[in-house]
């Protein structure tokens, strides 16, 4: 059995606005933007990806797209950063933490060299999901 990764998904309260720090201010792609209203469904299906990666997709996924009873829940997890998380390797951590802390992202940690081999920082995108930058060392 061969297995790949093809998806992962970050829940968000606003695509909008995360889709805005995710396009234009790491630099991902639309790959998906679908209305599913006429589906049934009020929200909509929208992904992101690296353009050096075209079989991974990001899913930007609402919590509109989850059962009503449950979304209090996930907004109150979500407001505490404790939902998702992603990492995106970099060829230059200082540089992303430079160009993202511009942005008016939220610093969550300044560039650090960890004890497992890598240079890395964190903020969070609008959604309050955390999302770090890492750049291998050695």
């Amino acid at each position: 059995m061969n297995l790949s990764l093809s998806h992962c998904f970050v829940t968000v309260d606003d695509q909008e606005k995360t889709l805005a720090f995710y396009r234009d201010v790491l630099g991902l792609e639309v790959r998906n933007d679908v209305d599913m209203t006429d589906w049934g469904m009020p929200w909509r299906w929208l992904t992101v990806g690296a353009p050096g990666q075209p079989g991974i997709e990001i899913g930007l996924d609402t919590i509109a797209s989850k059962a009503p009873a449950d979304q209090p829940a996930l907004r109150e997890l979500m407001a505490k950063g404790a939902l998702s998380a992603l990492i995106f390797d970099t060829d230059d951590c200082d540089a992303a933490f430079e160009k993202i802390r511009g942005s008016g992202a939220e610093v969550l940690q300044e560039p650090i060299d960890q004890p497992y081999g890598v240079r890395d920082c964190a903020f969070r995108d609008p959604s309050g999901n955390m999302v770090r930058f890492s750049q291998r060392r050695g």
